[in-house]
């Protein structure tokens, strides 16, 4: 035993390993994790959990939430898993197992759609892989505080598995993007929904508020007042709810709703801003504003 592996400092922050056999979902996980504000880190020889969490014990909390994804692709290491997990026991380091499992046929499945060989296949066949990683993994699976099968699950069922787990709301968090722009420098390529909004009077076109923009109250008012625009505001945000909420079933996390005008300075800028202000009062929604085109003439 190595001077540095005997002297685990316990951690504050919880800490999650997952494992469990290839195939089985763990990179699936680990996003569903990092999307709910854990730190991962991804295919850690064992050896090094003492030095990982010393270096969190170090930053004094900074890291609340750690998981740690283990496999067998480095199998020469993998043996000593239940003894490196034994020393965080030893020096009082509170963690949990989730190890991540599936039917040998869909294990196969999913190997040949992916055309990789299983990491222990060697020169024999996928199946003969799977038969040597369960049985390097027996032990840990017996040890495992959460064994979660699946075999039935998409990847958007295991997200939302992991998120009920392991989130501290059991509600998804959408992070929205409201980005004004203008129609005459192009689409923004990221925007999931596209509104427009030149059938709003244009505040270019009113001499005192030409040089403005849609940040400021007189050219925000204006765009604000016009007929149709509390109609559509409306209208938009209702149709929005079925969306989000398909989102959440979906665990798609982020989306960018793009308004666009002529030239993103006025119309889009004053909506966008009034849309991030409508939207911020639902639950479980972030809302970030962005004005892609507004220092542009």
């Amino acid at each position: 035993m190595s001077t540095e592996q005997s002297e685990v400092t316990a951690v504050d922050s919880e800490l999650l390993i997952i494992t469990g056999m290839s195939g089985a979902g763990r990179t699936t996980a680990a996003h569903a994790l990092e999307d709910h504000g854990w730190y991962v880190v991804e295919n850690l020889p064992p050896q090094m959990l003492g030095t990982l969490t010393e270096l969190v014990a170090r930053m004094h909390g900074a890291i609340p939430k750690l998981a740690v994804v283990m496999d067998v692709r480095s199998k020469a290491l993998f043996p000593q898993v239940r003894e490196n997990l034994a020393l965080l026991s030893a020096a009082g380091v509170n963690y949990r197992v989730l190890f991540l499992d599936a039917s040998d046929d869909l294990l196969v499945r999913r190997f040949e759609m992916g055309r990789r060989p299983h990491p222990l296949q060697g020169p024999g066949r996928i199946l003969d892989g799977i038969a040597a990683e369960r049985e390097v993994l027996r032990e840990l699976r017996e040890a495992a505080d959460i064994v979660l099968d699946t075999t039935p699950m998409n990847v958007h069922a295991l997200a939302t598995a992991i998120t009920e787990l392991f989130s501290e709301t059991g509600t998804v968090v959408l992070r929205l993007n409201v980005m004004s722009f203008g129609f005459k420098y192009g689409l923004p390529s990221d925007a999931n929904y596209v509104a427009d909004m030149r059938f709003i009077p244009n505040p270019h076109w009113v001499p005192e508020l030409r040089r403005h923009t849609g940040l400021e109250a007189d050219v925000s008012d204006f765009v604000l007042a016009a007929e149709g625009v509390e109609e559509f505001i409306s209208a938009y945000l209702r149709a929005l709810e079925p969306v989000f909420e398909g989102y959440r079933r979906e665990n798609k996390h982020y989306a960018t709703l793009a308004v666009g005008c002529t030239g993103g300075k006025h119309r889009s800028v004053a909506i966008s801003e009034e849309l991030a202000r409508r939207l911020r009062q639902l639950p479980n929604v972030t809302v970030q504003v962005s004005h892609r085109d507004l220092g542009r003439e």
